[in-house]
């Protein structure tokens, strides 16, 4: 063969190498989802498992999940899972997703110092804890960062009546895990979700105040990007990610990872 035959073969051989090692690269998906489930360790747990099952790779951006709703409007997520079922719901009707599904669910609890200024220990529902730690104005560190967990909290004080501020209410525009360190640090009630809670180890004076009310009740939900509005994006991988959650084999994932003996997610796939 001609050298310069040869010099186009030897082209076409070094395109198609290149050629597929960027759509191996490309078999990853980036995911929009909350600090609690990346706090709590479970995507270390699950994500792996996917990986060997689909060959996908999933790189996680965990915000809160008012920021992983955004990034995903913006198409910069190829997937997103969050615990907002309202939010989720209205990013669908806005033409944003074509479909979400519940996941997995845990739970809130409301944290605080061991001697209990407000006493909420004995108190019947969430509202009646809330309202006795505004009455005692007791310190009490939010997130205050449009998470699921905050848009959660201030549901919660809608409900018992209360306006929360003053000096006592700390917004902190922070993570779960800077936000529980902040509330030991300062001795304050805080609300968290229960799996980052179980996996926090700077605990200080925090002890588990007040649990299982049911509006306490915490719903994860996995929502598909509409390929109309982002065409650019992993559809198809995504798709797989989405499924396999519901799949199972994601559900009986989710439902074997513990941290400290605990079940920290329940699956509920419907």
């Amino acid at each position: 063969m001609p050298k310069a035959g040869l010099a186009l073969a030897a082209l076409g051989l070094m395109g198609l190498s290149l050629g597929a090692t960027a759509q191996d690269e490309a078999r990853f998906i980036t995911l929009a989802s909350t600090t609690s489930t990346e706090n709590s360790g479970l995507f270390d747990a699950i994500i792996p498992q996917f990986t060997d099952a689909s060959d996908i790779e999933v790189r996680v951006v965990a915000v809160g999940t008012g920021q992983a709703f955004e990034i995903a409007r913006r198409g910069d997520a190829d997937s997103l899972l969050v615990h907002d079922t309202a939010g989720e719901e209205r990013f669908v009707a806005e033409g944003y997703g074509t479909e979400r599904a519940d996941v997995m669910a845990n739970d809130f609890v409301i944290l605080g110092p061991g001697d209990d200024p407000a006493g909420i220990r004995d108190a019947e529902t969430v509202e009646e804890a809330l309202s006795r730690i505004a009455e005692a104005e007791a310190p009490f560190a939010s997130r205050g960062d449009d998470s699921g967990t905050h848009r959660a909290e201030l549901h919660l004080w809608e409900a018992a009546g209360v306006a929360p501020g003053g000096e006592w209410y700390r917004e902190l525009g922070s993570g779960m895990g800077p936000t529980l360190n902040t509330a030991a640090g300062m001795d304050a009630y805080v609300m968290a979700d229960r799996a980052t809670w179980v996996a926090f180890d700077n605990r200080q004076n925090l002890e588990l105040l007040f649990e299982g009310d049911e509006a306490l009740f915490n719903q994860y939900g996995s929502v598909r990007i509409d390929p109309e509005r982002h065409p650019h994006l992993k559809h198809d991988l995504a798709e797989q990610w989405h499924d396999w959650l519901l799949s199972d084999e994601g559900q009986q994932a989710i439902a074997d990872f513990t941290v400290k003996g605990q079940q920290l997610f329940f699956p509920n796939a419907k």
